[in-house]
């Protein structure tokens, strides 16, 4: 492998932590750059963050909230849109709408068997079968062995707790105040949105680059 794989986490529209990310990285052209999903909404501006993803020839994986907007175009169902959904809707372009049309759900790479997701997956299934209504919002696992989220079942097990690879998942989705390593994992979406920080994990040299949120954009 030529050049670093470097994963970030949940960019939620902040452009300008963003692009300070990139700058600290000082990417070459053997660098490859893989987008943990959710480039999109309750930050300042969507449409700057997918222009920089595009700039810079990232692989942009499938997030739960471009899942949304990409289901409410479909079937025009109110009930499944956020607060914050309708201003990014209003404001994405053709050309946006093609970007996010394309993201796929997994990227995996053999030579360090690792696998880059949105959401994580469940144990008990085959990672390569599981569907974007799993990978793209799981954070835990309630006693049905169902994936769920945090907030439906605080004391149910977060799914990374549970998966004992091979592969190794990197991920983002699950906003914590830290990053969260595990032996088959590590978490890295660390809530910039919300005041925290825009994580980047560097492979192979395992390696994280953060920059701080300037505010909080999202309650």
């Amino acid at each position: 492998m030529n050049g670093r794989l470097i994963a970030i986490g949940d960019i939620h529209g902040c452009h300008q932590e963003f692009s300070e990310l990139l700058e600290r990285l000082s990417l070459t052209k053997d660098d490859r750059l893989i987008i943990l999903g959710d480039l999109v909404n309750r930050g300042p501006d969507s449409g700057r963050v997918i222009d920089l993803a595009r700039q810079h020839d990232a692989i942009s994986l499938l997030g739960n909230h471009e899942l949304r907007l990409l289901n409410y175009r479909r079937t025009h169902e109110t009930n499944i849109v956020r607060e914050t959904d309708a201003d990014t809707f209003s404001k994405l372009r053709t050309e946006d709408w093609t970007y996010l049309e394309a993201m796929p759900l997994t990227h995996y790479v053999e030579e360090l068997n690792t696998v880059f997701v949105h959401g994580g997956f469940l144990p008990t299934e085959p990672w390569q079968q599981q569907p974007a209504s799993i990978v793209t919002r799981i954070q835990a696992i309630d006693k049905t062995g169902q994936p769920c989220k945090r907030a439906e079942s605080p004391d149910s097990p977060v799914w990374a707790d549970l998966w004992n690879g091979p592969p190794f998942v990197v991920y983002g989705h699950t906003p914590r105040p830290e990053i969260y390593k595990l032996k088959w994992s590590v978490g890295i979406d660390t809530a910039c949105v919300m005041g925290g920080y825009l994580t980047a994990y560097i492979l192979p040299e395992k390696r994280f680059v953060q920059v701080k949120a300037r505010r909080r954009y999202f309650p």
